[in-house]
């Protein structure tokens, strides 16, 4: 029988599918009848479920992270498609297609490999050309930087996504130098494709995207910056201050101390690889958040928790389409309090809400620049 994939599902579809569990959380109604909250992922997407009866008995047959069959009804509920569980069981893995669970970026994987290798060539230092040459000719290393997600939950969080974004801050760094005179290009360039280069250790893909333990000890930007020197040591009379340049691209990218940075940017290179990566990041979040309500007919998303905020999904290039004159409706989310987040969580959740207000000279008012 054929995948039925979460992004086919229509309201009051049947359901009949094998799905991967991301999600699971046993609440109370509000008459004192435990339920059950779900959430199911497969490559094409996510969708949430309610289990609503026998939750004691269902509740034992399986755990977050496995693989379940699903027998349930669809349907739309507060413009978000859910299902409602009638029958579920876990499903072994060695019966499961994994590659029907894990998204994949939209863009092909061997392009991006050559667009890579593209890359490293047309660097013109050969110390830096030299260093991608030795991250590109480890083979374990490439598998992982080639199939590492970004993140787990805000940006890019799909197998190939750290490659994607890497490369698109590339792309960023090559249209910004003709604007500013005197940068160094090369040095931008390596920064963009070895700043989160941390997280082929930090996360783990293998069946659902989660941090591991060096992810939740150590973060990605420690153990970049030990990637990083790893190879340099092994390289004959790299520069010394071109290596304090770099490292502290890595260090910095986060830009402030209070959004995980270990350093603030110090250098013109480093503040733009700051300022890009945040962009990059949130424009490809903001519109995965846009492209998971097809079902929705609203010009509006449902407000985003984490940006605290609705999203019009018009761009003017819909000439047939008429913008009522609407206001914005206040929130009725909740946003959990940082300390109840998981403490893995914590800094992105922090980053998330206060970099994405509009004010960009707010940590000016305690400038210390040394």
């Amino acid at each position: 029988m054929a995948k039925q994939f979460i992004a086919d599902i229509k309201d009051r579809d049947t359901v009949h599918a094998v799905f991967l569990v991301k999600d699971k959380i046993m609440a109370m109604a509000k008459n004192g009848k435990p339920y059950m909250n779900l959430r199911f992922m497969d490559k094409s997407g996510e969708v949430d479920a309610k289990i609503w009866d026998n939750t004691d008995v269902l509740d034992k047959l399986f755990e977050r992270d496995d693989f379940v069959q699903v027998r349930g009804k669809a349907s739309v509920y507060m413009n978000k498609m859910q299902v409602v569980v009638a029958e579920i069981s876990r499903i072994p893995e060695e019966e499961v297609n994994l590659a029907d669970f894990l998204p994949e970026s939209p863009r092909d994987n061997a392009e991006m490999r050559a667009e890579l290798a593209e890359v490293v060539a047309a660097l013109d230092n050969p110390y830096l050309r030299g260093l991608m040459e030795l991250f590109l000719a480890d083979q374990p290393f490439m598998r992982l930087y080639c199939s590492a997600p970004a993140a787990k939950g805000m940006h890019h969080v799909y197998l190939g996504g750290l490659l994607e974004h890497s490369l698109a801050l590339v792309k960023l760094v090559k249209a910004m130098v003709p604007l500013y005179e005197g940068l160094n290009e090369d040095l931008l360039v390596v920064g963009a494709l070895l700043h989160d280069v941390g997280k082929i250790h930090e996360m783990s893909f293998d069946r659902s995207i989660d941090y591991t333990d060096a992810g939740k000890l150590l973060g990605h930007i420690t153990i970049g910056v030990e990637l990083l020197n790893e190879r340099i040591r092994r390289m004959e009379g790299f520069p010394r201050e071109l290596e304090l340049l770099l490292k502290h691209m890595l260090l910095s990218h986060h830009g402030q101390y209070e959004y995980g940075s270990p350093k603030r940017p110090k250098t013109v290179e480093a503040t733009i690889l700051n300022y890009l990566d945040d962009m990059d990041s949130k424009i490809n979040g903001i519109r995965a958040h846009i492209a998971k309500e097809n079902v929705s007919t609203s010009r509006w998303t449902a407000h985003h928790r984490l940006y605290d905020r609705y999203f019009f999904k018009g761009n003017g290039m819909d000439e047939d389409q008429e913008v009522a004159c609407i206001y914005e409706e206040e929130s009725e989310t909740v946003l959990a309090p940082v300390s109840e987040v998981l403490p893995e969580q914590q800094a992105s959740l922090k980053r998330e809400r206060q970099s994405f207000g509009n004010q960009p000279f707010k940590a000016l008012e305690n400038l210390d620049l040394f």
